[in-house]
């Protein structure tokens, strides 16, 4: 009967309406990416849609991804990361003090970009690390932690510039950041293969899998044998490692370093990572709609640009964003649930009804064949220690209860 009801239950949970419905997240997605596609074309036109328009965009992808990317790996777990744009900064700025030879000057052009890409990679790294480890050794809570993480980066690269922007890069290095392959922007090249590198890695191996159940369920990881603290480490690392990537872009395509910049992609991430269905309480989520999420939020931003809104108005607009779409997730998954509640029923309930029958049936031939109990050839039935053979009762001997 259990092998029936699971075969039922897969069943219907293969059934189109189901299937349509359980990924209602990235349906909901692509819906709204249609619709403000189509308002843009009415509102706007041919200055959205240009060649040159659709390039910018195209530039300015990556930088704003990369962190996003990190933020959502911070959701996955159930945390937060808020110095990952501090840390993509401070990055920059030390790969931009190498390659304008004010640090280890005498190098080529050629080793200069290499040893600042190492160092610019290297040190983002570490300071996500230092973060896993500040949260995992510490037992204290993400947003703590990396609030007090950002504020000490910043401060590192306001010691360091002074206030001041970093220029003067190599041309080679520069070159990198206006490249394009058949008209498409090289970083976001770069970025879709980052983009699909983590969606392979994060829901087809084992490691993604194990992310998902600790970001889930911290208690349960840990009775199956995930380390708790190591989850966390390599998380936070690795949320590093794309802050620093995010730094790279940054000064590649800008030609300059200065912290401070990009101090709104950390409200527009957790914009982008609460639309896109990463939950913010760990173990849900999927790459693809960071992915879609991003050029969604791309698309915005280039409307308000083409509106000249201050950046003032522009913040006030991602603030009232992320309240509101704090709240409409939270009601919208209730309303889902709801919704879903009584189709469920409906496909199980004949299903589960056929169950039902058939277990009543087989509970009572059970009982009936515990009433007729053969011995020695004869039926009997224990009624008060007696017992009944051939139509005449007998007494059972009684079992010492002491003994």
């Amino acid at each position: 009967m259990q092998q029936n009801y699971h075969k039922n239950l897969k069943a219907t949970k293969s059934a189109p309406l189901t299937y349509f419905t359980a990924d209602a997240n990235l349906n909901a997605l692509l819906t709204v990416f249609v619709l403000l596609a189509v308002v843009c074309a009415i509102a706007f036109g041919s200055a959205m849609y240009s060649g040159a328009n659709l390039q910018s965009m195209a530039f300015q992808i990556p930088e704003f991804g990369f962190v996003a990317l990190g933020m959502m790996l911070a959701f996955l777990v159930g945390g937060i990361d808020l110095s990952i744009v501090a840390n993509a900064c401070l990055s920059g700025i030390i790969a931009a003090f190498i390659l304008t030879g004010q640090w280890l000057p005498g190098m080529s052009d050629e080793w200069r970009i290499a040893v600042a890409v190492c160092s610019a990679l290297g040190l983002s790294t570490l300071m996500g690390l230092f973060n896993g480890l500040l949260i995992a050794t510490c037992a204290v809570s993400s947003l703590i932690a990396t609030l007090g993480t950002m504020t000490l980066y910043s401060g590192i690269g306001m010691a360091l510039t002074g206030g001041r922007s970093v220029v003067g890069f190599p041309e080679t290095f520069t070159a990198g950041g206006i490249a394009t392959v058949g008209g498409v922007p090289l970083i976001f090249l770069a970025f879709i293969v980052v983009l699909a590198a983590m969606a392979l890695l994060l829901e087809r191996t084992g490691g993604g899998r194990k992310l998902y159940l600790f970001g889930g369920n911290p208690v349960a990881a840990l009775f199956s044998g995930i380390s708790n603290f190591r989850m966390n480490v390599i998380t936070f690392t690795a949320s590093g490692f794309l802050a620093g990537l995010s730094g790279l872009t940054i000064i590649m395509r800008v030609n300059s370093a200065k912290v401070g910049y990009g101090d709104a992609y950390v409200f527009q991430a957790l914009i982008v990572c609460v639309i896109a269905g990463i939950h913010p309480a760990g173990g849900r989520g999927k790459v693809i709609g960071i992915g879609i999420t991003t050029v969604l939020m791309q698309m915005a931003a280039s409307a308000f640009t083409i509106m000249q809104l201050s950046p003032y108005t522009t913040k006030l607009i991602w603030g009232l964003m992320l309240v509101l779409v704090l709240g409409l997730t939270r009601d919208g998954k209730r309303l889902l649930q709801l919704v879903r509640a009584p189709l469920k029923q409906r496909h199980l309930a004949p299903s589960v009804e056929a169950e039902s029958a058939d277990f009543l049936t087989k509970r009572n031939s059970l009982e009936d064949s515990e009433a007729s109990i053969t011995t020695t050839g004869a039926p009997y039935s224990a009624v008060n220690g007696q017992q009944e053979i051939d139509g005449k009762r007998a007494v059972l001997p009684k079992v010492n209860d002491k003994a």
